[in-house]
């Protein structure tokens, strides 16, 4: 009788909770439209040798996030292909007045460490701390960039170290793809070498490296930022004290690309019996600061820059070609470039690329709904608040803003400047801006399986 009496009570509780799930689920009201972002009150000044400094009191959580940026990178290098980032790494190996052991001991007594980092354009030296170690923390950082020792008991390491990261680089198929499309899209420029050779870089003397870093670094290519929680008087007076005796140095270095123009077309590299092609399809645009500049992200965003885009739509979800489809824009000083890649499943790359070319068009001919557009500048829009809510998040953008010379309305107005482009002016923008018939292609994969399907983009026939 208990068995039957569970039983009935079961059943009835099964019966309220299918009711329940059985009534129409209530709508969720929509989100509200993202604020424009409200630069923190920033403390600028220079000192006479050049330096900039930047000073950004933000937030509630006790710790300065310290970036010293130097506008010295691959761009500097000649055709000296990761000189500067075997230089730079020589910048946490001892100065004049500290080991390496020294250094890291410091910055962890101040609840960090430093790292060095060097881009195209820019080396950065930076360290997050213990709001109160702010000062400590610039004296360091003082010390480690204008004072190392470069010391010669560590270039054989440095340098076996680089060359595993070559070793590893070249047999991963995206990185081949990356470097063989700037090379394609910027020629003989150092924004088109992205790999050296191995004999190339095991060739690099201690000289070589001292000599780079004599030759490019200085005050006057020197910004240096503080954000977050910090004392801010002390922190300036340790940047002025750290800093205001360094010599000038050289001048910024100006040395823009000429770009590939029309059509280019890589061989594809050869990966035998490689089970899947890496594709690269993009060209140059225009550069930050343009007035066309944030339409053309929010183009590049519905297009295949998000995770809901179309190409991805197309290519991942209903075709199954693909894992992670993706199309960027990829900037430099005043000089950028789209680019879509995609790793495909090798007997589907030209059926890709058809795809890829279709939603292109498409998006040329036919302007995209109001509702779809909505969801991606609602996503635009909150990405670009999220992103600049930290204090590391605020001085990405400051330096940005220092590199590109832009002004800061450039972050107070971008909501608004997302909120007001318009379906038709993304289809002008996609004509105007992504011309399948200038674009470079390179295609990394078993050519003896590729060659044929990749052949109609490279004679501009496809249908």
């Amino acid at each position: 009788m208990t068995n039957l009496k569970n039983l009935l009570v079961t059943a009835v509780a099964l019966s309220f909770v299918a009711a329940i799930f059985a009534q129409e689920k209530e709508v969720p009201p929509a989100g509200g439209t993202p604020k424009d972002f409200t630069l923190p009150a920033t403390n600028s000044f220079g000192l006479e040798n050049g330096l900039q400094g930047t000073l950004v009191e933000f937030g509630s959580v006790p710790k300065a996030t310290i970036r010293i940026i130097v506008r010295s990178g691959n761009l500097n290098e000649g055709k000296q292909t990761w000189l500067a980032d075997l230089s730079a790494d020589f910048l946490i190996e001892g100065t004049s007045n500290r080991s390496a052991e020294d250094i890291a001991k410091a910055a962890a007594a101040m609840g960090g460490q430093v790292n060095v980092g060097v881009g195209e354009d820019q080396t950065t030296i930076s360290a997050d701390v213990l709001a109160e170690f702010a000062p400590d923390m610039v004296k360091l950082l003082a010390d480690i960039v204008r004072n190392p020792a470069f010391p010669a008991s560590e270039l054989e390491r440095l340098k076996r170290d680089r060359l595993r990261q070559l070793s590893i680089a070249k047999t991963q198929p995206q990185q081949m793809a990356v470097a063989e499309f700037r090379k394609a899209l910027y020629g003989d420029h150092p924004y088109g070498r992205m790999l050296p050779a191995e004999e190339q870089l095991a060739a690099y003397t201690l000289d070589d490296a001292r000599n780079f870093y004599n030759n490019n670094f200085g005050a006057q290519r020197t910004q240096i930022y503080v954000a977050g929680m910090f004392d801010a008087a002390a922190t300036r007076a340790a940047i002025e004290s750290g800093f205001t005796d360094w010599r000038k140095g050289p001048d910024v270095l100006i040395d823009l690309p000429k770009r590939a123009t029309g059509k280019v077309v890589v061989d594809v590299v050869d990966r035998p019996d490689a089970s899947q092609s890496d594709i690269m399809l993009g060209l140059p645009t225009i550069a930050p600061g343009h007035e066309d500049w944030i339409p053309l992200q929010i183009t590049n965003s519905l297009l295949g820059g998000s995770f809901s885009s179309r190409i991805t739509s197309n290519i991942r979800e209903d075709k199954g070609y693909t894992y992670s489809p993706f199309s960027s824009i990829s900037t430099r000083y005043q000089d950028a470039y789209w680019v879509q890649s995609a790793a495909v499943t090798t007997d589907v790359t030209g059926a890709a690329l058809k795809e890829i070319v279709y939603e292109i068009d498409n998006l040329q001919k036919n302007p995209p709904t109001a509702e779809e557009l909505d969801g991606i500048k609602n996503y635009a829009a909150g990405i670009f608040v999220l992103q600049n809510s930290t204090p590391g998040g605020i001085i990405n953008m400051l330096s940005y803003l220092e590199l590109q010379e832009l002004p800061d309305t450039y972050l107070t107005d971008y909501v608004s400047e997302v909120y007001a482009v318009t379906p038709r002016q993304v289809s002008e923008i996609a004509q105007t801006y992504l011309r399948e018939e200038d674009m470079t292609l390179a295609v990394i994969g078993d050519r003896s399986q590729v060659s044929e399907q990749v052949e109609p983009y490279v004679r501009g026939e496809e249908e």
